[in-house]
């Protein structure tokens, strides 16, 4: 599991732009800018859109003000289903990056198996922050929870 301190791994993601889906290299992406990073098992879910996304979109001012570049969310999703999922209930303000194979979650060591409610291979609820492609903070769920990947948490520790 990646841990703080490492450096992203290389691995295609694709960005959900206005435009369409846009494929992004992790290490373009985190380049040169502090980004906030949350995940979620699946957009739609029941905790991922009554509490994850909308507390990300509700304090992405505050995030900003204490330094943060862009705030992105990540799900084993394609693109298509994250685009609709911001426009339905996120922001501007939220950048979706669909890890539509599970590449990412892969190769940070932060995969789960959602088989047993049909999900199959997801990622796990976390969030960190990454500071020029670096792990500067890590903040992993344990299984059914919903604390230390909020935006509130993450606002304390900035």
């Amino acid at each position: 599991m990646i841990n703080k301190g490492d450096k992203i791994p290389e691995v295609n993601l694709v960005k959900a732009t206005e435009n369409g889906p846009e494929q992004v290299s992790s290490s373009d992406y985190f380049a040169g800018k502090k980004v906030a990073l949350f995940s979620v098992p699946g957009a739609y879910t029941p905790t991922c859109s009554a509490k994850h996304l909308p507390g990300y979109v509700e304090k992405a001012a505050d995030l900003k003000a204490k330094g943060v570049d862009e705030i992105a969310c990540t799900a084993v999703n394609d693109a298509f289903v994250l685009g609709a999922w911001n426009k339905d209930a996120g922001s501007e303000d939220v950048t979706m990056l669909a890890d539509g194979n599970g590449d990412f979650a892969k190769a940070i060591g932060l995969e789960m198996d959602g088989s047993g409610f049909g999900l199959g291979t997801r990622g796990q609820r976390f969030s960190m922050i990454i500071n020029d492609g670096v792990v500067e903070e890590l903040n992993v769920e344990a299984p059914g929870d919903f604390k230390v990947s909020a935006a509130d948490y993450m606002l304390d520790q900035l």
